[in-house]
């Protein structure tokens, strides 16, 4: 196996740490016969030979050792170093363009592929689920791939091998679209009886993404009576074998596998396939989720976020669902349901009540502590705040008159709304307890002034002044919590003119656009803030984009600022851009510069169409000249930054955010 290892100049070849001289004895270590020496190695291959999917010269030099590994039926785990060399080929494929390195692996893994022909038949079962989708990316006969495959299909009993060959179908149909006959009509009929269910649940996935036009008309209540007789089919859940005692990535990503792996695995291909199919792909969740099997359910809560992430879509019937898993006694469960539905704010209120009943039932999951830092909101109560729902309203409330309150606890309280009223008194005096000197002074404090601000609770002037004022030199984060300081007083509005001079003394200072916004709101004294924001649009700082949108809100009485805001309009950021046009148009009335600019944004960077849409807010009937754009967004059924790669909540919240202020601004579509 190791036949020339030491001829190997490695001292002089790199991985993603440096020198490769460590190489030889990792690749030895893959062949070990302890099973926490093979996991170690093959993390090492992983994070310094294949860092981050990168091919570097030691990785090259690695791939004929590599290949002598998965030939000796001797060496354990060899399906992992097959999936190893397909993930350098495929990596090596799609950089060989700009990269020689990519390019020369790939050269030398599409070289080596004929083994990957013998290693279809191994005795490794493992081996045998990884070499197919090998033998189609690599092996550059695709008659003779096909009919690989064709045989393995017929003689192979395991049924994870008969599910890789079946993905291995789809996939070939995607590479060889001039050849897809044969495979589209093995696919077609291993998605019919008499095969069993995992098996035809595959082939309809592979279908679903290549053959659409051979799916069955009834392809939802199908797919969803395929689920339930496979889950009558399965054994009970094995226990997963002792892992290696080691810490390696490749041991916490097995330890972190579905307890169904199969089935979350086929549910995955089927929704990617089925992409804008939204209302079949809701309708297949609620079916999983009506399923008497508990492990159905979770796959299909951990398939819901990909859904809800892209697309905008009622999904009240599946959040309803996912909310009454919460009553299950499976940890495992209920723990993927309050993550599915953490972070989706009003679009969990569906699932209120059963949130409701577990924060009633688990006083102890009101709180997650923490073996270091400070404690935080337990999800079942921040999820039911986060939905407006003003049941959590007293369970904040018992936990603010806690010796030990969740930092967090200020963030849920925005989206109460008017049901936080009563938490104000204690939002104030715990705002009056944060240390004034404290490293986690921003932590505990920001929270609590966001709170205050969205409240507009003018009672708690003082202890907003307290930090404004009283915050010594040197602490972290200190310009940051005067900012949210201002900002809060800002919101009070004439009721907090107490803090006038306070604010003024600020105005020359790095908080000066914050406060200039504040002591408009305050006092509305342009004289006072004009020159401080006009300053500002022109010093350079990080500072100028908010002064825009400050000067923005002063209208006509900003004129005075219009020139130094047309220069900005020009400017090389496109966020600086933004704010100016929406500024010039917002104050002069004047669309000739704004408009153009605010398409252009609109068009090139989505993450701007919030701003955007809020300006147009703002304007009322004259926004006119961008209400195209507008009722196109709330016709598309895409989230607006999927096409940016955004899935995270946040992204569900800001697109959410987009659609109410396209609507307020233009009316439904």
């Amino acid at each position: 196996m190791f036949t020339g290892i030491d001829e190997v100049d490695w001292a002089s070849l790199r991985h993603a740490y440096g020198s490769a001289e460590d190489v030889p004895g990792l690749l030895r270590g893959l062949a070990s016969a302890d099973p926490a020496e093979r996991e170690v190695a093959l993390d090492a291959m992983y994070g310094a030979v294949h860092h981050q999917g990168d091919v570097y010269d030691s990785t090259l030099a690695c791939v004929p050792f590599l290949f002598a590994l998965v030939e000796c039926v001797q060496v354990p785990d060899r399906g992992g170093l097959v999936e190893l060399l397909v993930s350098i080929g495929r990596e090596g494929e799609a950089r060989a363009d700009t990269d020689g390195a990519c390019a020369k692996a790939y050269t030398a893994i599409r070289a080596g592929a004929e083994a990957f022909a013998r290693l279809a038949g191994d005795p490794d079962t493992g081996v045998r689920r990884a070499a197919p989708g090998a033998l189609v990316r690599f092996l550059a006969e695709p008659a003779r791939v096909l009919g690989l495959l064709r045989e393995r299909i017929t003689v192979e009993r395991d049924d994870r091998v008969l599910l890789a060959l079946t993905e291995s179908l789809g996939l070939y149909v995607r590479r060889h679209p001039g050849q897809t006959a044969g495979a589209v009509a093995l696919l077609t009929a291993h998605s019919l009886p008499p095969y069993g269910p995992g098996l035809r649940l595959a082939a309809l996935g592979q279908l679903a993404g290549c053959a659409p036009d051979r799916l069955p008309t009834d392809l939802v209540p199908t797919v969803v009576r395929l689920l339930r007789e496979r889950s009558e089919q399965r054994p009970c859940r094995r226990a997963k074998p002792d892992c290696p005692g080691t810490d390696t990535l490749v041991g916490r990503l097995r330890r972190l596998r579905p307890s169904d792996e199969e089935g979350s695995q086929l549910l995955r291909t089927l929704h990617s396939a089925l992409d804008d199919r939204v209302a079949d792909r809701i309708a297949l969740l609620v079916g999983q989720l009506s399923s008497p099997d508990p492990t159905d359910r979770c796959n299909a809560v951990w398939m819901f976020p990909g859904l809800i992430r892209e697309w905008r879509a009622d999904c009240s019937e599946p959040v309803a669902l996912i909310g009454a898993q919460l009553g299950t006694e499976d940890d495992r469960l209920r723990e993927a349901a309050l993550s599915a539905l953490d972070g989706l704010l009003d679009l969990a209120a569906p699932a209120a009540d059963h949130l409701d009943a577990l924060v009633t039932s688990r006083p102890d999951l009101w709180v997650r502590r923490w073996e270091r830092g400070a404690p935080n909101l337990g999800t079942p109560v921040k999820v039911l705040a986060q939905c407006g729902n003003a049941r959590a309203t007293p369970v904040l409330a018992q936990l603010l008159a806690g010796k030990v309150v969740p930092d967090d606890l200020g963030r849920v309280v925005v989206h109460l709304g008017a049901a936080a009223a009563p938490l104000a008194p204690a939002l104030r005096r715990r705002l009056g307890d944060v240390p004034l000197d404290s490293p986690e002074t921003y932590e505990r404090a920001a929270p609590l002034l966001w709170a205050l601000e969205a409240l507009g609770d003018a009672e708690s002037v003082p202890e907003v002044l307290r930090l404004l004022l009283g915050m010594p030199d040197g602490v972290p984060s200190r310009e940051t919590v005067v900012d949210s300081a201002a900002r809060a007083l800002g919101a009070f509005g004439a009721a907090a003119r107490e803090a006038i001079p306070a604010l003024r003394g600020l105005l020359d200072t790095g908080s000066a656009v914050a406060a200039a916004g504040a002591l408009w709101s305050v006092e509305g004294d342009v004289s006072a803030v004009l020159p401080v924001l006009v300053r500002e649009l022109t010093s350079g700082r990080h500072g100028r984009r908010a002064a825009a949108e400050t000067l923005a809100r002063l209208g006509q009485a900003a004129r005075p600022a219009l020139p130094e805001l047309c220069r900005m309009a020009e400017s090389e950021d496109m966020w600086d851009r933004t704010a100016a046009a929406c500024a010039v148009w917002r104050i002069g009335g004047d669309p000739e510069i704004a408009v153009p600019t605010l398409k252009a944004a609109w068009a090139q960077n989505p993450h701007t169409r919030l701003t955007i849409a809020a300006c147009v807010v703002e304007l009322g009937p004259a926004g006119a000249p961008l209400h195209d754009l507008l009722r196109a967004e709330v016709s598309s059924p895409r989230r607006h930054q999927a096409s940016l790669g955004g899935y995270g909540t946040r992204d569900i919240v800001e697109d959410e955010q987009l659609l109410r202020a396209c609507r307020q601004a233009v009316g439904d579509v």
